[in-house]
């Protein structure tokens, strides 16, 4: 009965926020394509989209947020490398990204009044098809980016990835770094747990980001990758052990079980 319960409640949503996404995205495109450009309106849109996603997700699926040491995000143009495990990554750091350029797949921006919405906020694109040729391009944008003072918003897995599951970032991010000159911060997030990848079932509990201290620039590409991959790796298994200890709603799985034997045997 809970997961058919749930399953009522997921599906509301998904009504709820795809309808109010299709809305917002028409009107925010059109008027970018009139501005050519950012505007105030479109921001103050921004912001209610994210802010009423993350309402609908506590008062329709259960789904509580609390996002930790936004302290810890420097003034000016920097770098925020977070996991990636749902779309709720995004909403709960808009509003901690004070002019944000986050990274998109390019395939994104063809979709209409959503991709032209998304191009008039900084949109970073990054065309997979292109392997590493599309690193050039992406550059390019975020140097304009930081040149503006966006904070870049980049998921250095390049996709959502299950909570607890090995690591596997991408080149991207170190690239950023060393050319960018600006600092990382790393994000660690444990909201896999109850926004699954590809799931139409989401849970109740409560998904939590961790914003943790920046790295500076000026480190070695080797001694970069390893230090940001330990840091957001070590903090999201331990954000989502404290779930498992405290109990979920969601059934473990295999997968989920396994992944926390392993991080329990590194001692987290």
């Amino acid at each position: 009965m809970r997961k058919a319960w749930q399953a009522v409640r997921s599906a509301l949503f998904y009504a709820l926020f795809l309808g109010q996404t299709a809305v917002l995205a028409i009107i925010i495109g059109t008027i970018a394509i009139i501005a050519r450009g950012p505007t105030r309106i479109g921001w103050v849109l921004a912001r209610y989209w994210g802010d009423s996603t993350l309402w609908l997700l506590r008062w329709v699926v259960g789904i509580r947020s609390e996002v930790e040491g936004a302290h810890n995000i420097p003034p000016g143009g920097c770098i925020l490398a977070a996991k990636h495990q749902s779309d709720w990554d995004i909403f709960a750091l808009l509003p901690h990204t004070g002019r944000p350029a986050f990274v998109a797949k390019k395939e994104l921006m063809n979709i209409p009044f959503f991709g032209w919405a998304a191009m008039s906020f900084d949109t970073i694109r990054v065309d997979r098809s292109l392997g590493a040729g599309a690193i050039p391009a992406m550059m390019a944008d975020a140097r304009e980016a930081v040149a503006k003072g966006c904070r870049i918003v980049i998921y250095p897995e390049g996709t959502r990835r299950p909570p607890l599951a090995a690591p596997e970032y991408r080149q991207g991010i170190v690239k950023m770094y060393l050319e960018l000159g600006v600092p990382v911060v790393p994000v660690a997030l444990n909201s896999g747990l109850y926004w699954g990848r590809n799931s139409l079932i989401l849970w109740p509990g409560l998904a939590r980001a961790s914003i943790l201290p920046s790295i500076p620039p000026g480190l070695e590409a080797a001694a970069f990758r390893q230090r940001l991959i330990d840091t957001i790796e070590a903090e999201s298994d331990r954000l989502a052990l404290e779930a498992l200890d405290r109990g979920l709603a969601r059934p473990v799985d295999a997968q989920l079980a396994a992944g926390a034997a392993r991080a329990r045997q590194k001692g987290v």
